[in-house]
Order: structure tokens, then C-alpha cells, then sequence
């Protein structure tokens, strides 16, 4: 065993889709080809997305695919005091404020800095934010390459959110931090995700993470594959064929005869073959 840490970390507001597993596969095969540990985390921070009984149906899909984790399964729904204690820190270095403004008065862009130095008193401050000032934030994707992004484009972001609940950022970044993961591989929709969660890192004093940002897929009308547009769940009774479409999609270029064989004959292949220099660089998702 080397220091390799890996995870997946799904979010429990469906069942697992073609995307997801691929997602998977991915950072299992980088983990596993390193001789290194796989973890499974379940982010159920944001109640009114989940669906009851997602987190096992996600579980035992893992389980038919054979993608088998190392260590008891994580939830961030229990985690909230350490997600306390890591605003408790901001909050002293003067790091955080308080936020008036309104999804519809940003009109989704980056943030505009217009509670930066107090809201509206005739107003109530709705979600907390973190400021995260000027220059570039970056680093070297083992994919996708160098990656650069201006402070000012990605915007002070939420840290709590209007109706209490933790963001994703400051969860994630507090939740690899302790289980000690070394290398994050996902989706390349999360690229800018990635340079607010180094942002918090470094001022937690938290290590940096190598990332790997694997192409995401598309449906048929070029939009990501998604449980919020209702994506099909993977074929639980045909999890050779999930994986080997898997394989083929990140470019591994499995065996033909590995169409009839079983997950376990197919990955102990693909942990023995995986070449993430053959994973397709998307620079964009849609």
C-alpha cells in the first residue's frame, strides 16, 4: 500500500447514471493502479435534493460494479460541527460576511462584492460568504493541464447558505482534509469548483490535493448527463457492460473479449492497463 488516497463522493439525489459511473471507475482504477485506498463519501448536505433511499441504491450499485471501498462510508449530514469549527476559523481571520443579495440579483454571475463591507441594514443577511480578494488562483491538472482563474471571476462564494445549510465547497474541503485524500478525480464540470476549494485550503492551512478532471458525458442534445435532467440509472443487471462502456468512454481501449467477461475479470484488467494519459482532455462541459 502506498499513501494514495482517493474518493468518489456522490451526492444522494438519484440513482447512479451512466456519468457517475465513469466518475467512478475513473478515480477507483487511479487509486487501485497506484496500490492505493479508495474511499466512498456520501454528501447529503443539501436535504431538499435528496431522494430517500438514494445513498444505498448508489451503495449497492458500487457493490454489483465491483468498485469496493476501504474504509466505513462517510456522511456529511453527521459532520456539521467540524463544518462549524472550520467557519469558527474564517470567521476569526476575518475571512467571512454577511450577504443580503438574492440569487435573482446577481443574475448568476460572479459575485459583485456589494456586501463586501456590510449589507443593507433595512435588509436581513441571508447567506455568509468568503472573501477571497485579487489574483490567480492555479494549478496543474493531470488531465486538462494547466488550469488559471482570476479571484475577481469566481467571486466571494457562499459558505452557508440562506436557509443554514453548509455549501458544497467548504464540505468538501474540510471532509478530504480529514480523511487525508491525496488525489481528487471527478467530472470536469467541477474545474472551478476545484480553484475556490484550493482557495479554502490554503487558507485553512490545509494540503493541496493533485486533481484529475475526467471528461463528463453527454447526452444526446450535448447537455452533461445529470440526475437533475433526469439521466437513466445504470443497468444494475449488466454491470460488465456499464464497465466496458465506461472503459471505452475514458479511452482505455479494453479487450473485445471483454465484453462477455465478468466485472472482476474486467477490472483486474483495467487496474493492471489504466493509463490516465489516454483519458481525453474537455476543457469545457456544457
Amino acid at each position: 500500500m502506498t499513501n494514495y488516497i482517493g474518493r468518489f463522493a456522490p451526492s444522494p439525489s438519484g440513482p447512479l447514471h451512466f456519468g457517475s459511473a465513469v466518475a467512478a471507475l475513473a478515480s477507483y482504477l487511479q487509486a487501485r493502479s497506484q496500490s492505493g485506498r479508495w474511499i466512498v463519501r456520501i454528501e447529503d448536505i443539501d436535504p431538499p435534493r435528496e431522494q430517500p433511499g438514494a445513498s444505498d441504491a448508489i451503495l449497492n450499485t458500487l457493490t454489483t460494479l465491483g468498485l469496493l471501498w476501504d474504509a466505513e462510508v462517510t456522511y456529511q449530514s453527521q459532520r456539521s460541527r467540524t463544518y462549524d469549527d472550520a467557519l469558527e476559523r474564517l470567521h476569526a481571520a476575518r475571512l467571512t460576511f454577511a450577504c443580503c443579495c438574492t440569487r435573482k440579483e446577481l443574475a448568476g454571475g460572479p459575485y459583485p462584492g456589494t456586501c463586501r463591507d456590510g449589507h443593507d441594514a433595512a435588509k436581513s443577511a441571508r447567506t455568509l460568504r468568503v472573501r477571497i480578494g485579487h489574483g490567480e488562483i492555479a494549478f496543474d491538472d493531470l488531465i486538462q493541464g494547466r488550469v488559471s482563474l482570476n479571484r475577481q471571476s469566481i467571486g466571494d462564494f457562499v459558505l452557508r447558505r440562506a436557509d443554514g445549510l453548509y455549501a458544497y465547497h467548504l464540505a468538501v474541503v474540510v471532509d478530504d482534509a480529514a480523511s487525508g485524500v491525496t488525489e481528487v478525480v471527478r467530472g470536469v464540470d467541477l474545474v472551478e469548483s476545484t480553484t475556490q476549494q484550493i482557495f479554502l485550503q490554503n487558507v485553512l492551512g490545509y494540503p493541496t490535493p493533485r486533481y484529475a478532471h475526467v471528461p463528463i458525458v453527454l447526452d444526446e442534445f450535448g447537455a452533461k448527463l445529470s440526475k437533475q435532467t433526469f439521466a437513466a440509472p445504470i443497468d444494475a443487471m449488466r454491470p460488465s457492460s456499464v464497465l466496458f462502456n465506461a472503459l471505452t468512454f475514458l479511452g482505455q481501449n479494453p479487450l473485445v473479449e471483454l465484453v462477455d467477461a465478468s466485472p472482476e475479470e474486467i477490472l483486474d484488467w483495467a487496474v493492471r492497463n489504466w493509463q490516465i494519459r489516454l483519458v481525453a482532455k474537455q476543457s469545457k462541459a456544457s
